[in-house]
């Protein structure tokens, strides 16, 4: 009865781990136009102009739970970044879309320190499950990020991130670099996402699930 009751565990492991994979690799449909309202943002004359291209925000998602061996740690980026930053008046405004984030670019993957490289079909089913499932990116198409320096330092922000249409605010540690014609501003940080009201993807009741918390570094140019 030992052995019997053993076999049949096995096969339950497996079949746990067969539906983990497949729910990872889910093959999504398009993603349906996002239709949300655009945020404007509001610069001084003189302000140096983000990069587009030349910047990149990088967010690492992290698996947990007891089955967290069968699925993977992601690393979402976005270079699309639209705004400024304003010397001057130690502030910065700048937004980008959801559906411009890239998943698990293979060269952000090692910089983040994951060795493996998710299939086609597993990146396709993450940003399926991300999009349509996690951040409702079609309701809430932009992220918006107004900060500004606290009060007699440079190496410190005082941030506002508006994401699913919930705003919340954070201190983050900032390096800046400022030559008059170009800015370069650097950090990381941690956030949750409940922190805006998101419910972090999981299957088989938590046994499969993506961490609360995201770790965000970014490295912003802008110029004149």
């Amino acid at each position: 009865m030992q052995e019997k009751n053993c076999k049949w565990s096995i096969q339950i492991a497996l079949l746990a781990a067969g539906l983990a994979i497949s729910a990872c690799t889910t093959s999504p449909t398009p993603p349906a136009p996002q239709t949300g309202p655009e945020p404007t943002l509001q610069a001084n004359q003189g302000a140096h102009q983000i990069l587009a291209g030349e910047s990149l925000i990088t967010i690492t998602v992290r698996r947990s739970g007891p089955l967290a061996r069968m699925g993977h740690d992601h690393v979402v980026a976005n270079r699309q970044l639209e705004g400024f930053v304003d010397v001057a008046q130690g502030r910065t405004e700048f937004r980008f879309r959801l559906d411009q984030l890239t998943v698990d670019e293979a060269a952000l993957r090692k910089d983040a320190g994951l060795e493996t490289q998710p299939s086609a079909d597993s990146i396709d089913g993450t940003r399926h499950n991300m999009f349509a499932k996690v951040l409702q990116a079609e309701a809430h198409p932009w992220v918006v990020v107004r900060a500004a320096l606290e009060p007699g330092v440079r190496d410190l922000l005082r941030a506002q991130i508006t994401l699913h249409g919930v705003t919340h605010e954070y201190q983050v540690p900032l390096q800046l670099k400022e030559d008059g014609a170009s800015v370069l501003a650097k950090g990381a940080f941690t956030v949750k996402q409940s922190d805006f009201g998101i419910k972090p993807f999981a299957v088989f009741g938590g046994a499969l699930s993506v961490k609360d918390e995201l770790e965000l570094k970014f490295a912003i140019s802008a110029r004149r």
